[in-house]
């Protein structure tokens, strides 16, 4: 039911009528110092694909590169221990994994989840006149950077940990008792332009993105000021430039943001007007306060994305 053709966050096969699962993998070098944290962040990346296409992880297995020669192995174990926590929040079942003699720290899953499928939610199908709701504020990316450069502060960093920690599972929760969603997809390494070009790659429909509606960590615009930037930033501005149409009003601190690469960063949802009100009350009862409405889909600028203030 979706493979590799369109950039989908997931593959889904059907096994039967009322069955598909879900299939996923992701993972990555450390992003943060401490090792369980990087667990934590690392399993909660990895289900988000899951969740954004409406379905329920079961089952994964721990993928692990590890520098055993190099590193006390206790490191290991508070990454493991890490995950293991945060697929025990997710009703998640640990069945097995593979690790191998790295250079270099790695860690994700892979993951097998369940949806009927007739409930699949895929990146494409967004309608003309439909809302679009963010569910996390952006700039895990920003702040990565500047924690490693020494420049970020601890509050900052700590807003940045709780977004990259808190499961899309609420959201997804929520999104499957609402009508009326057309599309979604999860924000992650091409930032929210380019996984919002994403949904309209060859489609009849584009967006216009309000930039500010778009949330973002207080603190967040002086260290793109600044400059203290990603590089996967630079590359997801010259990847998708060209289906990029940025108003002169709106400043380059902030087209940046909305290019920085997140880690599991939140749902982006392609939702029918009158549900929007509603969907944005589940979504900030659930303590999902950052929830936005943040454009809309036009049958202007077919395949193209307007930024405005």
């Amino acid at each position: 039911m979706a493979g590799m053709e369109h950039s989908e966050d997931a593959g889904v096969y059907k096994l039967r009528d009322d069955l598909a699962i879900i299939q996923t993998v992701d993972f990555f070098t450390p992003i943060v110092d401490d090792p369980y944290t990087f667990g934590q962040i690392a399993v909660t990346n990895a289900l988000s694909d899951v969740y954004a296409m409406g379905g329920k992880p079961l089952t994964a297995m721990n993928i692990v590169c590890f520098p055993i020669k190099k590193l006390d192995v206790s490191i290991l174990r508070d990454i493991l221990r890490g995950g293991l926590d945060k697929m025990r929040e997710a009703g998640v079942l640990l069945v097995g994994g593979h690790s191998v003699e790295d250079d270099e720290t790695k860690y994700g899953l892979a993951v097998t989840g369940i949806i009927h499928p007739e409930k699949v939610l895929m990146n494409r199908g967004a309608r003309s006149g439909d809302k679009l709701i963010l569910t996390k504020a952006l700039g895990t990316g920003i702040v990565s950077t500047a924690a490693k450069a020494g420049v970020a502060g601890t509050e900052i960093i700590a807003k940045s940990i709780a977004a990259m920690t808190t499961l899309n599972k609420g959201a997804a929760e929520i999104i499957v008792e609402t009508t009326d969603i057309h599309a979604c997809t999860d924000i992650t390494g091409f930032g929210l332009l380019g996984h919002a070009c994403e949904m309209i790659e060859d489609s009849e429909v584009g967006i216009h993105i309000f930039a500010s509606a778009v949330p973002f960590f207080a603190g967040l615009q002086e260290l793109a000021e600044m400059g203290i930037l990603p590089a996967g930033l630079h590359r997801n501005r010259q990847f998708r430039m060209s289906c990029i149409e940025a108003s002169p009003a709106c400043p380059e601190w902030l087209v940046d943001i909305l290019c920085d690469p997140q880690t599991a960063g939140g749902l982006l949802l392609s939702v029918a007007p009158e549900q929007t009100a509603g969907l944005l009350d589940r979504f900030h009862r659930s303590g999902l306060t950052d929830a936005a409405v943040i454009g809309e889909v036009t049958v202007e600028k077919k395949g193209k994305i307007l930024v405005s203030l």
